[in-house]
């Protein structure tokens, strides 16, 4: 059987949430042949809540222990895609991840894989539901601002 090549390909873009509070929105592009698969049918959001500082983002150490978790996600599922990382949204006190997961017991078994270097307990919540034709990732991308070439 053949590897799925998922793109790495990323973008970033501010935007607001609905009471004005600017949020960074990081986008993956290029996923039209993940979603044609069929297989991704479940959208989960991971939540860590922090304390922001005046502009509302994280501080330093609780953005680069973000970072941290961000790249051991990336890294466990570029070896086993059991699940595709799409968007990561950051403001306003919140950082969302946001992943589609061919099964949420199989993104369970990765996550807990992915954070098992972490020796502290993270401040995570979580939220999943079935999004089988990808509409949140959708409804990001068009936040996506334009490259000029």
């Amino acid at each position: 059987m053949t590897k799925l090549n998922i793109s790495d390909d990323w973008w970033t873009a501010p935007s607001e949430d609905s009471d004005g509070n600017t949020v960074l929105v990081t986008g993956r592009r290029a996923l039209d042949n993940v979603i044609n698969t069929g297989r991704y049918k479940y959208r989960i959001e991971m939540t860590w809540l922090y304390s922001p500082d005046s502009s509302g983002m994280p501080d330093y150490p609780t953005s680069r222990k973000m970072e941290q978790v961000t790249d051991a996600l990336h890294a466990t599922l570029k070896r086993d895609p059991v699940a595709v990382m799409t968007g990561i949204y950051t403001g306003a006190g919140e950082r969302n991840w946001v992943f589609y997961a061919v099964t949420l017991k199989a993104f369970q078994s990765a996550l807990n894989s992915a954070l098992s270097d972490i020796p502290e307990q993270l401040p995570l919540s979580f939220h999943a539901e079935e999004d089988p034709t990808w509409e949140e990732y959708r409804e990001m991308c068009q936040n996506e601002i334009a490259r000029e070439e």
